[in-house]
């Protein structure tokens, strides 16, 4: 069983970040968009993976990110973001794919960073 954290303030983006991971075998998911609601969402149903924008339309995705580390501890986190240069380095750290992004590097991403069944 994983369950995807997905942070992203662009609906459709995160719609198809969802059907990516979906048919990668991830079983459930969360989106939220703001940086309050991440923290919520993952402290009442721990996510395996978290994916995040950097800007969002409350909040940073990275500062969300690090406070869902310190309440819940190390999450693989995949960065996906028109912002690259705004999240290097992302603490903690994670991987950083750029948009527009590819089903390729998002699948990639994903069985780098999914814990295993």
């Amino acid at each position: 069983m994983c369950h995807v954290l997905t942070i992203e303030d662009e609906p459709l983006v995160a719609m198809t970040i969802q059907d990516i991971l979906a048919s990668e075998g991830a079983t459930s998911f969360e989106i939220v968009d703001t940086e309050e609601a991440a923290v919520s969402a993952a402290a009442a149903h721990a996510p395996s993976v978290i994916t995040s924008d950097v800007k969002l339309l409350e909040g940073t995705g990275p500062r969300a990110v690090a406070e869902i580390h310190r309440r819940l501890g190390p999450i693989p986190v995949i960065f996906i973001t028109g912002t690259p240069e705004e999240c290097s380095p992302c603490n903690p750290p994670g991987l950083i794919i750029p948009k527009p992004f590819t089903v390729q590097a998002i699948i990639a991403a994903f069985r780098e960073s999914a814990p295993s069944n």
